[in-house]
């Protein structure tokens, strides 16, 4: 029955991969373009005004010469003329169709959010850094039990044959976290290619793990012919984003593909497996694979604040860790069955 709730979750999970829409009907809007378009020109959207839009929106001093150009660091701490009136004429828009009983609308292809002191997704932010903590808390406390608790060969290496593989996932996990909280804090260019790099970097690496550890590959070369292909493929897709077209479709069919596969892995491998925690993978994967619908199924934010991605950060707080408890009890299974055969 178990086996079969997991089968019915990934068929939903890859079939939405062809269900995904593109359009932002909010940027569309003519209303809404002529908005800002206007507030390029005065400066001021209703009765709020705005003292930088004195620059274009390419940056441009609009009443004096290149020297006069708005500086970086301040286009980073404060939101640009065009970031301001776009999002001051959202709110307006938002406000006449919520009055004549409309619902929300994607404005480049993002649903309305409220800033909070200039952060653009303030609870993402917040969920974001919580899971970095927690990712740290958990590699530090997995750290301590293999280098600390558990004995070591010989040779002065750790019986359990994957250590390095989670100090590596560790990195990777808390580097995508990292740019996660700072995307959600200011949505840019260089913000949102480095936070969709990381993330696949880390889903890529999470396949190669979850298939080193169910199919428990220990001999190196094996483990380089698993990963070669992967990195390709990972290597493959980020230069395409990053430097040909920054596809969020196919960017999102990829993630949720590999996301689905290790998944997958995981589930058989724990229905077929006798690991004393195993319920704790199962746990995982089902929350896991929640988190990967909610990313597919976005939703417009309640109270201008939380979102889909918001929730799937959310749920993957005790998902995490849960899935270092599960990593410091395989290490220690692994270790006493290795122990025994040495004696």
């Amino acid at each position: 029955m178990m086996g079969r709730s997991f089968f019915l979750l990934f068929l939903v999970a890859l079939s939405s991969l062809f269900v995904l829409l593109h359009g932002s009907p909010g940027d569309a809007d003519p209303l809404y373009q002529s908005c800002v378009n206007q507030c390029e020109k005065t400066g001021c959207v209703e009765s709020k005004c705005f003292k930088h839009c004195n620059f274009s929106s390419n940056g441009d001093s609009t009443n004096g010469p290149w020297y006069l150009q708005e500086p970086l660091y301040v286009q980073w701490k404060q939101w640009g003329c065009l970031s301001d009136c776009r999002y001051h004429c959202m709110l307006s828009r938002e406000e006449e169709r919520q009055k004549i009983g409309h619902g929300p609308e994607k404005y480049h292809g993002k649903w309305p959010f409220k800033r909070i002191y200039g952060i653009q997704e303030p609870v993402s932010v917040a969920l974001s850094a919580v899971n970095l903590a927690v990712q740290f808390h958990g590699w530090v406390s997995f750290f301590i039990l293999v280098n600390y608790k558990l004995p070591f060969r010989p040779n002065k290496q750790t019986y359990y044959e994957y250590t390095g593989l989670w100090h590596l996932y560790a990195i990777f996990a808390m580097n995508a976290w990292f740019w996660t909280a700072v995307f959600h804090t200011r949505d840019v260019e260089l913000t949102e290619k480095v936070d969709i790099s990381s993330d696949v970097a880390l889903k890529g690496y999470s396949m190669f793990l979850a298939i080193i550890r169910a199919f428990n590959v220990r001999i190196e070369a094996a483990r380089v012919m698993v990963l070669a292909p992967i990195f390709a493929f990972v290597a493959t897709h980020v230069l395409y984003l990053n430097f040909y077209e920054l596809d969020y479709g196919w960017n999102l069919k990829v993630s949720v593909a590999m996301s689905v596969l290790q998944i997958v892995v995981w589930a058989v491998w724990g229905g077929v497996s006798r690991h004393p925690s195993r319920w704790k993978l199962w746990v995982v994967v089902l929350g896991g694979g929640l988190a990967v619908l909610l990313e597919i199924y976005d939703f417009p934010p309640y109270w201008e604040l939380v979102d889909s991605r918001a929730l799937a950060h959310a749920i993957m707080i005790p998902l995490t860790y849960l899935w270092w408890s599960f990593a410091r009890d395989d290490s220690e299974f692994r270790t006493s069955i290795l122990v025994k055969k040495t004696k």
